[in-house]
């Protein structure tokens, strides 16, 4: 008999080779053989290994045990997770949250902090960095997710990025590619991280002999070559496009429903029946059940048995009770900026399109502002968490956050530099707004023009999502009194979703800033010409765990 040719008996107790059992014992589970010839057992004295008679080839027990593999098997005791050597003895003394198996003399642990690494054989770190999530090694190279962007690059045995592109997902390289998804969707790259081509697809799959099967957007599977080029059409995904574009034809029959739930105070009284419901906003119970029914189609609530209806978690950021939640965003998409939309056509049309300042209509309205505001903030404080510590402002002394809000990025600044300086520089009503609900004491409001020489100095500055509420020549303007108000060398951070050429990734953003603002999102090259006429040198780009990227700038 051989372990080699041994497999697992239908039970699952024991092993047999060409239909005839290996051993006479029985375990309560047994698993593969595994080179040296060693399976993984189960019995009432514990997890261990036997050998192919049946024996237990150590005296240690443990909780869990699996397969060797490299000479190494994972195991888990009361301590937690580490690997033994085919004699039971300990690789290191170390006890990890969890172990994976060696892989090209590597192996995957996360360890008691939750972050994940890799081990060498001899069982220490193969590298300092720590990350949320490390994948097994295949032809040298191993997927990691960084905890400070959330995506996801390639790194080699020793640590280092093998091509230095950050995607949304990725799979390990498989002769010579890999899969990997941005927000337009999925595609494969090269061993430089290089998109093959410039589609996007819903899915991909590994290329087998130079064709892949892949599902476009439209629905449709295809087989395509390494050029993109399709070779054939293998069905179709089963949805209607008739109803499917139908659907994005009545999408503002989501924003209308979201908004008037939110003006109503709909998930505000959550959980609630439906009666109850009723009463408390003073509408016909069967005029709210066919509004809640529309927002359980949305995703939004869900009824119990019992007829209790709760928001899900979707639904819970539109309760003026969560922070952070979209309540006052909903208000301006279903009012005022849904009223700037009928004028898309005019848009269009006109070469010379601007519309009225949005900034200067919400500060007239004292009941918008707050709201606005607030709107803004929320954003934010979501989209810019894990912000501040990529900026570059260690030596600074006076930081401006241009066009800052109430100081939700600035309060995160200061925290971050505490010997620094922070200044928002504002319209006068949001200082004003600011200062009553003074929230950091270290970050100071100045009343400003963004289109005026700024009334301070400053050696690093911030503009997140400023420039794109322009046009080209507001924005150069922008970026000039940004300039007269630094010495050389002093950083400047733009922080902006950046247009892909080769992805349709926030294009209909842009269109809505062309209708609201007269603004546009930008391409990099795009932003890099504006900054180089305005007298800043443009240093790197950095990728942030939202949907826009940092880019960094010197004033020259």
């Amino acid at each position: 008999m051989t372990w080699q040719r041994s497999t697992v008996a239908p039970d699952g107790t024991h092993h047999r080779v060409d239909e005839r059992e290996m051993y006479a014992a029985r375990f309560f589970r047994v698993q593969k053989f595994h080179e040296p010839g060693l399976a993984p057992v189960v019995d009432a004295s514990g997890a261990y290994h036997i050998v192919t008679d049946g024996t237990a080839a150590y005296s240690a027990r443990f909780l869990q045990t699996w397969g060797f593999y490299g000479g190494r098997a994972a195991v888990q005791d009361q301590r937690g997770w580490f690997h033994i050597l085919a004699d039971g003895r300990d690789l290191t003394p170390e006890r990890f949250d969890w172990c994976g198996n060696f892989q090209n003399g590597r192996c995957t642990v996360r360890a008691q902090s939750g972050l994940y690494f890799h081990i060498t054989e001899s069982g220490k770190p193969a590298y300092p960095d720590r990350y949320l999530y490390a994948g097994d090694f295949r032809d040298g190279s191993a997927v990691i997710r960084c905890p400070e962007s959330g995506l996801c690059t390639h790194i080699d045995s020793d640590g280092r990025r093998v091509h230095g592109k950050w995607l949304i997902d990725l799979d390990v390289f498989h002769k010579g590619y890999a899969r990997a998804r941005d927000r337009s969707g999925w595609f494969h790259i090269d061993a430089t991280g290089r998109p093959l081509t410039n589609h996007r697809y819903a899915e991909v799959e590994p290329f087998y002999n130079g064709h892949a099967r892949v599902l476009t957007h439209d629905g449709e599977y295809q087989v395509v070559d390494e050029q993109g080029h399709v070779l054939a059409s293998v069905g179709r995904y089963p949805h209607d496009r008739f109803h499917q574009v139908s659907a994005l034809l009545v999408g503002n029959w989501r924003t209308d429903t979201i908004a008037a739930a939110v003006s109503l105070g709909v998930f505000d009284r959550l959980p609630a029946r439906c009666a109850e419901l009723a009463g408390a906003i003073a509408a016909p119970e069967d005029s709210v059940m066919r509004l809640l029914g529309a927002l359980w189609e949305l995703g939004l609530v869900d009824r119990r048995e019992d007829g209790l209806w709760k928001a899900t978690l979707n639904g819970q950021l539109l309760d003026r009770r969560s922070i952070p939640n979209l309540v006052d965003a909903a208000t301006e998409y279903g009012g005022p900026l849904r009223e700037c939309w009928s004028h898309l056509r005019e848009a269009i049309r006109s070469p010379q399109w601007r519309p009225l300042d949005i900034f200067a209509s919400a500060a007239a309205d004292p009941d918008r502002t707050g709201g606005f505001q607030r709107m803004l903030a929320m954003y934010a404080q979501h989209d810019y968490s894990e912000i501040a510590r990529m900026l570059p402002f260690q030596e600074a002394r006076t930081i401006v956050d241009v066009a800052g809000g109430t100081g939700v990025l600035a309060s995160m600044i200061a925290d971050q530099f505490s010997a620094a300086d922070v200044v928002v520089l504002e319209r006068p009503e949001v200082c004003e707004l600011a200062c009553a609900d003074r929230t950091h004491p270290r970050v100071q409001f100045v009343s400003g023009d963004l289109f005026d020489l700024w009334p301070v100095r400053a050696d690093g500055f911030v503009m997140s999502r400023v420039l794109h509420d322009w046009n080209d020549d507001d924005a150069r303007r922008i970026l000039r009194h940004a300039r007269a108000a630094m010495s050389p060398g002093g950083m400047g951070v733009i922080i902006e979703m950046l247009l892909d050429d080769a992805t349709p990734f926030g294009r209909l953003c842009d269109l809505h800033l062309k209708v609201v603002t007269g603004g546009r999102e930008r391409t990099l090259d795009q932003i890099g010409g504006l900054v180089h006429e305005a007298g800043f040198r443009l240093m790197r780009v950095e990728p942030t765990p939202s949907i826009v990227s940092t880019v960094v700038v010197e004033a020259v």
